[in-house]
């Protein structure tokens, strides 16, 4: 079983950053973050592969948005620049066998940590 803790959220002005972190205990293989904003779909943000060799970056994140890994300490990281009121969302780190951009790809998730960026 795997179980995963996300922490680093908070409320910024647009334009600021933050450093989303999430805490793996047990065998994790892929790894991505989501974010589901009030009203909306949970949506894919970025993912990265066990070796960390590999990422996926949603379109709208990139050059803003960069995704790590830390494997001696089990974390991933999403480190959020230039962060924009539309960035606002709960974001959800997941933990799956294969480095996909939908949800059904993922088998364990966190609990979600909430961003706010203001205007």
């Amino acid at each position: 079983q795997v179980q995963l803790v996300e922490s680093g959220g908070g409320l910024v002005q647009a334009g600021g950053s933050l450093r989303l972190s999430c805490a793996a205990s047990g065998r994790t293989f892929s790894m991505g973050w989501f974010r589901q904003a009030p009203g909306k779909e949970r949506e894919f943000v970025a993912a990265i592969s066990w070796s960390g060799g590999n990422t996926n970056v949603k379109d709208s994140v990139k050059g803003r948005f960069t995704i790590s890994r830390d494997n001696a300490k089990n974390t991933v990281n999403l480190q959020m620049n230039s962060l924009k009121p539309e960035d606002t969302a709960v974001y959800f780190c997941a933990a799956g066998a294969r480095m996909g951009w939908y949800r059904y790809d993922y088998d364990y998730w966190g609990q979600g940590t909430q961003v706010t960026v203001s205007s």
